[in-house]
């Protein structure tokens, strides 16, 4: 795949991007009080993990298949055993946080993807937005069954 310069320039937007989601994913998990957050954010990170790969080899002019089958939506969406309010208050904040930074990484996407003249390449970043917007939703479950989200 021969890439534009400004196709260029939004894989690398993507790639920091699915760089910052990554570390604070990584952070987020430690400092999360519930086991299930930490469990979440883990999985969540690895999802953006696989996005920056694929990412990466759309750069070097190799777009993968996308992938078969929808991905399973396992919404960690259970209540979680908080000791005290200011444990929950500290997951409602890291989850406040990823749930506003998957809605602009989501939005990034939206516009990059009709920037691609390649159509094998909007179909993998389609999936890769949507797959996104699925890491909004767990955190939205998650918030929604421990009262964190109004």
């Amino acid at each position: 795949m021969n890439l534009t310069q400004k196709e260029i320039d939004f894989l690398s937007d993507f790639k920091n991007q699915e760089k910052l989601c990554i570390e604070k994913y990584d952070k987020y998990a430690a400092c999360a009080c519930s086991s299930e957050l930490k469990k979440l954010f883990t999985e969540l990170g690895e999802a953006e993990r696989t996005h920056l790969k694929t990412i990466c080899e759309m750069e070097g002019g190799t777009v993968a298949d996308v992938p078969q089958g929808i991905s399973a939506n396992n919404c960690c969406c259970g209540c979680a055993d908080y000791r005290d309010e200011q444990s929950r208050q500290n997951d409602a904040f890291l989850c406040r946080d990823m749930l506003s930074s998957e809605k602009h990484v989501s939005s990034v996407y939206d516009t990059g993807i009709f920037e691609f003249t390649d159509p094998k390449a909007r179909r993998m970043l389609n999936h890769i937005q949507s797959e996104e917007q699925q890491h909004g939703e767990k955190i939205y479950a998650y918030m929604k069954s421990n009262g964190m989200y109004c």
